[in-house]
């Protein structure tokens, strides 16, 4: 990891899957259990890596191509039980203690491409109060790749975009940093054009100089 820091920041943003949590086994089987309704086999690597970074209407438009079965997709999901599979997901160890030592001096905030889930995830995993300012796909007119999500955020804090940084793991995280002239940390992702690359959560107290 580079020496160099950030400095003057603000606000701190988070991504959920793949940043705050490890979602993979929670999304497989989220969207196998709609492909199993039509007897369909489960996701090829290339369905799970679209999954895995986009809003659920974008997915869904994405596994099914036929006008008829996305709408009947539509409504398997509003029946799919999707709380039961949160406890499939895996906290991120360094996220609990990294939050203690960002606040309060600066605010934590979560952008993501979740949409009516996000609330209860932090609920089920003692988050709810660790984040000042939660932003979903649903409170935006255009999630990620946009820049929206982070947009509302600056403005809610009154905050620079040099004043706060977003970690995120995927391509849209890059493009909506970008947009919004976020410094981004990529969490272990390589490929992402990045102001830093970590592999741990823990490596964002050395770039903020905690």
């Amino acid at each position: 990891m580079t020496e160099k820091k950030l400095d003057n920041i603000k606000v701190a943003i988070f991504d959920c899957d793949g940043v705050m949590f490890d979602t993979e086994k929670t999304n497989m089987a989220y969207y196998n259990r709609i492909l199993a309704h039509f007897d369909m086999p489960p996701m090829t690597p290339q369905q799970f890596a679209y999954t895995h970074m986009h809003t659920v209407h974008a997915s869904l438009d994405f596994l099914f191509q036929d006008k008829e079965m996305r709408r009947e997709a539509e409504q398997v999901r509003r029946e799919l039980n999707y709380f039961s599979l949160i406890q499939l997901m895996e906290i991120e160890p360094d996220l609990k203690p990294l939050l203690k030592k960002l606040r309060p001096g600066i605010k934590t905030a979560v952008a993501t491409n979740r949409s009516d889930t996000m609330n209860r995830v932090l609920l089920e995993h003692g988050l709810e109060d660790d984040f000042d300012f939660v932003v979903s796909a649903s409170d935006v007119e255009r999630p990620k790749p946009y820049p929206d999500p982070l947009v509302k955020i600056l403005t809610y804090f009154s905050v620079q975009p040099g004043e706060a940084l977003y970690v995120g793991d995927s391509k849209v995280d890059e493009q909506a940093a970008g947009g919004a002239g976020v410094p981004l940390i990529a969490y272990n992702n390589p490929s992402l054009c990045a102001d830093f690359h970590i592999k741990r959560l823990k490596e964002i107290e050395a770039i903020l100089g905690l």
